[in-house]
């Protein structure tokens, strides 16, 4: 009688998100949290089904690492959780969004810039559904009770990872290796949205804390993955004489050109130590987990969700991997901990306007595009008391200064 009675509710389920989104098949890149007993026998919050729409699958140095994390607070909270990968910016994504309704999941998210709009669309169509969406700026514009944008002050790790850097550069002065005046960095980047100039730059920042001769070239490849593109410009930029190479860019392409050439990296979203022994120094991460896991809570006490929430090192969502003491500078492991300690506790601020200057000035005052148009215009005043004051007016940067220091090889993208 029991499994009767759970049958029937399963398929009271599925008629109730059939009837409020709208009928769809489901595809064949979707998996789903697998166990021998029912979600509703081992779930610690009870009512929540999680999906999650990504935009590559594991090959994606930033896809897995929000897989791993979904995975990681589903599994922490016992909820049962249906992931489809490899969804393009698209059309594509809203379908996805609607199959995974109709399934049954009553929190959505969506893992890349241009699911945004799409993402939005679904939200519009369900309203009794939870959305949630990485990097995107409408969340506070759409004024949509359902829809929410996060991010985190990954800033704040890159400026630890481009310490790194800088130690490094200074390590291989000392040693003759270049003179000062040649500590040149390059950085394989993928598009030039505000995520990635905010991104490069605080990298930039922190190198030149340290390191106060290093100068960076940027080298675009129009696409977040293509390693074929993304090894070509690393390996551009190693023929430029660049001296050390990062990047926001998800594939291995730049860290593989590295170890071949054996010239040190700084990689993103993991460590690539296991491929690159010699010349992995260290990676920053946004750590998804934390963020997952207040959202789920939220949905199963049905609290309201953040229309911008933004991870922090305090929360636990900015982290850095170990450093390779192979290939990193002696003593990185010590400073990186002083540094983040000043980093929490705002004595060291990344984006202080006294660090950097554009066109020769140091700037007092500049007006962002915080409130996302098609023409990109800006509206909010993002510098108070000296310091550029990124992700606190949406949680999506919005850092898209062109500062002194960094040339930008190509723009077209």
């Amino acid at each position: 009688m029991k499994k009767v009675i759970a049958i029937l509710l399963t398929l009271a389920l599925v008629v109730v998100a059939f009837a409020a989104c709208g009928g769809s098949t489901t595809t064949d890149n979707t998996t789903a949290a697998a166990d021998d007993t029912t979600a509703a026998e081992t779930a610690k919050l009870d009512g929540v089904k999680a999906g999650f729409i990504f935009l590559h699958d594991e090959n994606s140095t930033y896809d897995l690492n929000f897989i791993n994390a979904a995975k990681a607070a589903c599994e922490n909270l016992g909820v049962e959780y249906v992931v489809k990968t490899n969804i393009e910016e698209s059309a594509a994504c809203k379908e996805a969004a609607l199959e995974l309704a109709d399934e049954g999941c009553n929190f959505i998210f969506a893992d890349s810039f241009g699911h945004e709009g799409f993402l939005i669309e679904a939200a519009k169509e369900c309203p009794d559904i939870q959305f949630a969406h990485a990097t995107g700026t409408r969340a506070h514009t759409e004024g949509l009770a359902n829809y929410h944008n996060a991010f985190a002050s990954i800033y704040e790790g890159r400026y630890l990872a481009g310490v790194a850097a800088g130690l490094k550069l200074n390590e291989m002065i000392e040693k003759g290796e270049f003179k000062a005046e040649e500590a040149k960095i390059g950085y394989v980047g993928a598009f030039t949205y505000a995520e990635v100039i905010s991104g490069y730059t605080s990298f930039f920042l922190g190198a030149r804390s340290v390191c106060p001769t290093a100068t960076m070239e940027v080298q675009f490849t129009g696409s977040w993955y293509d390693e074929a593109a993304e090894k070509e410009a690393a390996t551009t930029l190693l023929s430029h004489n660049c001296k050390l190479i990062s990047q926001h860019a998800d594939s291995m392409g730049a860290p593989t050109a590295c170890e071949t050439a054996g010239v040190p990296n700084v990689s993103y979203n993991g460590s690539t130590l296991s491929a690159c022994p010699n010349t992995f120094i260290i990676s920053s991460r946004i750590d998804w987990t934390p963020y997952f896991e207040y959202a789920l809570k939220a949905v199963a006490a049905g609290e309201e969700i953040d229309a911008d929430w933004t991870g922090t090192l305090a929360t636990g969502s900015v982290v850095v991997t170990d450093v390779n003491e192979k290939a990193a500078a002696a003593g990185t492991a010590d400073k990186l901990a002083e540094v983040k300690a000043g980093l929490e506790d705002g004595s060291i601020n990344v984006f202080d306007a006294k660090n950097f200057t554009v066109g020769g000035k140091t700037l007092d005052s500049y007006k962002a595009d915080v409130d996302t148009d098609d023409a990109y215009t800006p509206d909010t005043e993002v510098i108070a008391n000296g310091i550029f004051s990124e992700s606190k007016f949406r949680s999506a940067p919005y850092f898209d200064l062109r500062i002194d220091g960094i040339e930008l090889l190509n723009e077209k993208y």
